[in-house]
């Protein structure tokens, strides 16, 4: 099982809700790309907020992540496409079924 989590949330610019979608979707293959990544999920949580939920077997995965092509191209389109700066916590995940 993974231990180790990320979360972050994600409020789109009024209008740019499609153009948020789309740069996710497209994260996708960048996630497959990744070994240390377990699961990578974008989500999509009300009209106009978003997440991205991965997880990880260590430290090195996550960190490889969050120094990766999806973090950089995320922070490089922060102020076009989203309200806020995006809000990446670190997550211990305590019990789960696969």
């Amino acid at each position: 099982m993974e231990k180790l989590a990320l979360f972050a949330m994600l409020e789109a610019r009024p209008g740019k809700e499609a153009e948020v979608e789309e740069f996710l979707k497209s994260a996708q293959p960048l996630a497959e790309q990744e070994s240390g990544t377990a699961a990578w999920y974008a989500l999509k949580l009300a009209p106009a907020k978003y997440g991205i939920f991965d997880t990880f077997h260590n430290e090195d995965g996550r960190n490889a992540h969050l120094t990766g092509a999806i973090a950089k191209a995320l922070f490089a389109r922060a102020e076009e496409l989203f309200a806020n700066p995006p809000r990446v916590e670190k997550l211990e995940i305590l019990a789960a079924k696969a």
